[in-house]
């Protein structure tokens, strides 16, 4: 098995930012990011990038970091309990993107690459990421061109390899106390090592590089539609369940906090505006049952 090239994965990945925030900027048409570099007094840094008040985005943020210590938070341990004592290296590049259009889904999408090194051992390491889908009016086409660019990133590697992590994504972005998907899914991978390190960086890759192609083709044809007060009620109602996602279950974030990472970068994610209201439920027969009755469930939608 080939060593892991770390200097490699950091260049693709400090590009990849790059070319994902040219490209967001571009269909905004109206504000630009911030940039926001920091570094982490344990070891490491990285560069937040910031986009608020725009046409098309209420707030969106893309985020790289390459952090770096002698001893792994209890978050990366829990389910390896074989890298405790070991020092590690984490980078990657995660961001979400929060419309201001309701017709316009969120989109989240991170890749990463970790490894765990002990002396007189070989090193532990692996990818991670993928990318997913949050709408909050549902459509087919949409849903449809999301799975569709999936899996195409997909192909090159091998025919199991989208169901597998369309599965994988499915079972992770699903908020256990309300028994509900966050969103249509999409791809989630992690523990990625068995390719070899060419190929599994590949992989990477070739998923990193399918968000864009995936996510701008939907904001081109919502951008438009008309909405008022009650898709805007129903949009942040929605945004609550995100929010309740990452603050409970994501890895990325709780793995940033306990190993002591900058918060206002791990929290970037959070949408600016969000509402609960006590056991609310949609009206039946409206736009906002559809979304819990058609879409808010598995479905083989580069299939359909």
């Amino acid at each position: 098995m080939s060593a892991p090239d770390i200097d490699a994965v950091k260049r693709y990945l400090l590009d990849l930012q790059d070319r994902i925030c040219d490209a967001l900027t571009e269909a905004d048409g109206q504000q630009t990011f911030i940039e926001d570099s920091w570094e982490r007094p344990q070891g490491g840094g990285g560069r937040t990038r910031v986009i608020s008040d725009g046409a098309i985005f209420e707030k969106g943020g893309v985020n790289f970091s390459h952090v770096f210590g002698g001893a792994l938070p209890a978050s990366a341990t829990a389910h390896r309990p074989e890298l405790a004592g070991r020092s590690f290296e984490a980078m990657g590049v995660s961001l979400v993107m929060h419309p201001k259009n309701p017709y316009i889904p969120t989109s989240h999408a991170n890749v990463r690459f970790f490894i765990a090194e002990k002396e007189g051992e070989d090193p532990v390491w692996w990818f991670g990421g993928g990318f997913d889908l949050t709408p909050y009016y549902g459509n087919d086409d949409d849903c449809r061109h999301w799975h569709l660019t999936a899996k195409a990133a997909c192909e090159p590697f091998g025919e199991t390899i989208y169901p597998h992590y369309k599965q994988w994504c499915d079972e992770y972005f699903h908020l256990k106390h309300r028994d509900e998907p966050r969103g249509i899914g999409g791809l989630f991978f992690d523990d990625l090592n068995e390719l070899g390190f060419e190929k599994s960086f590949a992989l990477m890759q070739s998923i990193g590089n399918a968000y864009i192609p995936a996510y701008i083709p939907i904001i081109e044809r919502r951008k438009d539609t008309p909405y008022g007060e009650r898709q805007r009620d129903f949009q942040l109602h929605r945004r609550g369940r995100y929010v309740e996602f990452n603050l409970v279950y994501d890895r990325g974030t709780l793995f940033g906090l306990q190993s002591g990472g900058r918060t206002e970068s791990i929290l970037m994610s959070l949408p600016p505006e969000v509402r609960w209201g006590y056991d609310w439920k949609p009206e039946p027969g409206t736009e906002e049952a559809q979304l819990y009755e058609r879409y808010l469930k598995p479905i083989d939608w580069a299939g359909a």
